[in-house]
């Protein structure tokens, strides 16, 4: 290794010149302020620069969407599909009629030059999803409004040709319907998204729209009742796209009530139309209900199946003790019919959740202990002799502060999980052993997960 070292040393010096050896000498003349100098933009982006401190000094604020996952001032997009990015910046000028402003620019003869602009009325641009609708080969552009505190509108702008070869042509194919929350999915498959839009119609009634490219070369819709109000969906509602058991894709919908119950709808296509396959045609509600625990549809199990969680409450120590939950995991089919796959028990506090085996239900019982840097939680086993006390089988425990990996060794603990603040440990008790649907130490490391933290961009 040495050898190799030195030989590299060698050849670099005589690469520089540096050896003395030979009638040819490299020599570098450095700048040393050339080291430090800050590398120049591209002409191009030089140019971009000036016209929006042109929109800036003429009165005019940046005014990025607020949500989603575009909420830059400023995004590079190529949305004719020529493979070069447009420039899409977001401003607000209050002293206009119109005061939001989208301008686009494109690149022409390498230079940024004004293409087009979108202008909306409203306090703020509330989101920005870019997607081709109709497979012509240029990109729509999905924009949020904010039109006051309470009412949102969406647009969707689709982009022609327009007299010059720089110019475009926003053309918006739909007009200013109000949302709540709104998804771009492909339910139908057909490798083109659609727009689903989730709002209250004239009698305050919760809808959902579904909007496609029709032949006409509009938006041509669809649209479902769904079971909660747009209050409900607004509180801690959620919109998921995922896919059923038999694979058709769906969007499932989640609202929250007051009494702390989750609302869920699922929206597929039949024929073509929106269907809402859990409204029950009888009540006008969705058929799964129940507490809700700060959980969502999710594909639980990996299998590529979303499933939506069922809280159901765990016996109880007595009366005034907490409530602890078990969570059913549910796949749906495009009928509606759910079925439970997996089991789980969540601590959202300490951030962990745990699969429950399918032999433990009914059978355990739950409680939850802290003290200084530790917070544990310890299943039990109920015996068949109600005068018996109910025996400890295993307790998991989520150890802070600095000493944790040296108390999370302490005594019969074995280690689940280090963490960037936490180490998660577990420990097989003394009711395990004597119990048939005991577990072994790699059955628990196998069925403990952490929670993971969620960013969620939906609108």
């Amino acid at each position: 290794m040495k050898k190799k070292i030195f030989a590299l040393l060698a050849a670099v010096t005589m690469a520089l010149g540096l050896s003395g050896c030979g009638d040819t000498q490299l020599r570098l003349n450095l700048n040393p302020q050339e080291l430090y100098a800050l590398p120049e933009l591209p002409a191009q982006y030089t140019a971009l620069n000036g016209l929006i401190s042109g929109i800036l000094a003429g009165g005019a604020e940046y005014a990025a969407p607020t949500t989603g996952t575009q909420v830059q001032n400023v995004q590079m997009v190529d949305l004719d599909n020529d493979g070069k990015d447009e420039a899409v910046a977001f401003f607000r000028n209050v002293g206009e009629e119109k005061p939001l402003k989208i301008y686009i620019f494109k690149t022409v003869e390498e230079e940024f030059r004004p293409a087009a602009v979108i202008e909306g009325s409203g306090t703020a641009i509330s989101s920005v999803n870019y997607t081709d609708l109709n497979s012509d080969g240029r990109t729509e552009i999905v924009v949020g409004w904010k039109v006051n505190t309470e009412l949102q509108a969406l647009s969707v702008y689709a982009l022609r040709k327009g007299s010059g070869e720089e110019l475009l042509r926003p053309e918006e194919v739909l007009k200013s319907v109000n949302y709540v929350k709104y998804a771009i999915s492909d339910l139908d498959r057909d490798a083109l998204q659609e727009v689903v839009i989730l709002r209250a119609d004239e009698e305050g009634n919760g809808i959902a729209e579904y909007y496609t490219w029709g032949q006409s070369g509009n938006m041509a819709q669809s649209a479902t009742a769904v079971s909660m109000t747009m209050a409900e969906l607004s509180r801690q509602g959620r919109v998921t796209e995922g896919t059923l058991a038999d694979g058709t894709h769906a969007l499932f919908v989640t609202g929250v009530n007051d009494e702390n119950r989750a609302i869920t709808d699922i929206l597929t296509l039949s024929g073509g139309e929106l269907d809402n396959i859990l409204l029950s045609a009888s009540t006008g509600v969705s058929r799964c209900i129940s507490d809700f625990y700060g959980l969502y549809p999710t594909d639980m199990d990996g299998d590529g199946v979303t499933e939506v969680p069922v809280p159901s409450r765990l016996p109880g120590w007595s009366e005034e003790s907490p409530v602890y939950y078990r969570i059913d995991w549910m796949q749906f089919s495009d009928s509606g019919t759910g079925e439970t796959v997996l089991q789980t028990y969540h601590d959202m506090e300490s951030r962990w959740y745990f699969r429950l085996p399918a032999s433990w239900m009914e059978e355990i019982i739950i409680g939850r202990s802290t003290i200084s840097d530790e917070a544990a939680v310890t299943f039990y086993r109920l015996s068949s002799n109600t005068e018996e006390k109910p025996a400890p089988i295993l307790r998991i425990t989520a150890i802070t502060g600095a000493n944790r990996d040296i108390k999370a060794i302490r005594g019969g603990r074995f280690i689940l999980s280090r963490q960037m603040e936490t180490t998660y440990t577990a420990e097989l008790l003394e009711g395990n052993e004597l119990w048939e649907h005991g577990l072994t130490t790699d059955e628990v490391r196998g069925a403990f997960s952490i929670i993971a933290a969620e960013w969620t961009a939906g609108n």
